[in-house]
C-alpha cells in the first residue's frame, strides 16, 4: 500500500498557463505540477525568490490530477497600467498602488494583453513521495494546506479558492484506489459534471485504469527566479462512471 496526499481545487476562475506568445496568455486545461507545487509551497510558507527550497518540493513528489467538471472557458480582454520604477539612483517607491499611479499619469506604459481561464471547473489532486527522503511528510502538507502561511489561489491571485480544500492522508493500491476515498461535496452538486473524468499522472504507468496515452510537458519547475522549466512526462487515461470510486 502507497500513501497518497489527496485535495481538491474549486474556484469561481482558474488559470494553468500554458505557452504564451506576445500578449496572448492562454491557459491549459488542467493543473500543472508548476501551478501545484507553488500552492503547495504558498502553504508551507516558502517564498518565491527561496529557489533551492521550491526545487526540493518540486523533486520530491509525484502529482497526479482528475478533471471532474472541466468548466467553461472565459477569454478576458486585459488592461493593465505598469508605471516605469526608474533605476539607480531613480528608481522610485511608492507606498501604495494609488500613490504609483499619482505619480506617473504621464508614464503609464499600458499593456494591453488576453488571458484566459476557466470557470467553476472542479479538479482533485494526488501527491506522493517519490524517496523516503522528503523535505515534508505528506501529514505535514495535509496540515498547512488546511491552515496555510501564504493565501492559496488556482494560478493566478486573481482566481481564489471558492471551497475548503480537504486534504486527507489515504492509503491505496493504486492512484484511483486514492482517489475513490475522497467523498463528493453536495455542495459542488449544481455545477456541471463531465460524463466522464480525466485522469492526468507522472511516475508509474499503473494507476489502476488503463492508460491511454503519454505526453511531454514542460512545466517541472527548476527555477522561479529564472522562470525555467523541465520536460516530465504526464500519462493520461478516462475514467469511466463506473469507475470513479473503485
Amino acid at each position: 500500500m502507497t500513501k497518497y496526499l489527496v485535495f481538491r481545487l474549486y474556484g469561481p476562475m482558474a488559470s494553468w498557463g500554458d505557452v504564451a506568445v506576445g500578449t496572448y496568455r492562454p491557459t491549459f486545461d488542467h493543473p500543472s505540477k508548476s501551478a501545484v507545487m507553488g500552492l503547495l509551497a504558498a502553504a508551507i510558507g516558502i517564498r518565491r525568490d527561496e529557489d533551492p527550497k521550491l526545487r526540493a518540493l518540486a523533486k520530491s513528489y509525484n502529482f497526479a490530477v482528475r478533471v471532474d467538471a472541466s468548466g467553461t472557458m472565459l477569454r478576458d480582454y486585459h488592461t493593465s497600467q505598469v508605471p516605469s520604477s526608474g533605476s539607480g539612483r531613480n528608481k522610485k517607491y511608492f507606498a501604495t498602488r494609488k500613490d504609483e499611479l499619482a505619480a506617473s499619469q504621464k508614464d503609464m506604459n499600458t499593456i494591453l494583453s488576453t488571458r484566459d481561464y476557466y470557470c467553476d471547473a472542479v479538479y482533485t489532486v494526488c501527491l506522493w513521495v517519490k524517496s523516503d527522503e522528503v523535505p515534508y511528510s505528506l501529514e505535514i502538507l495535509e496540515q498547512k494546506l488546511k491552515e496555510p502561511e501564504f493565501v492559496l489561489y488556482l494560478g493566478r491571485k486573481s482566481c481564489p479558492l471558492a471551497m475548503p480544500i480537504d486534504a486527507k492522508v489515504v492509503s491505496g493500491a493504486n492512484i484511483q484506489e486514492a482517489f475513490g476515498m475522497i467523498n463528493s461535496d453536495n455542495l459542488l452538486d449544481g455545477l456541471q459534471k463531465d460524463d466522464s473524468m480525466r485522469l492526468y499522472w507522472e511516475g508509474t504507468p499503473d494507476a489502476g485504469v488503463s492508460l491511454m496515452h503519454t505526453i511531454t510537458r514542460r512545466d517541472d519547475p527548476l527555477s522561479r527566479k529564472r522562470w525555467q522549466f523541465a520536460d516530465r512526462q504526464e500519462h493520461f487515461a478516462v475514467v469511466q462512471p463506473g469507475e470513479r470510486d473503485n
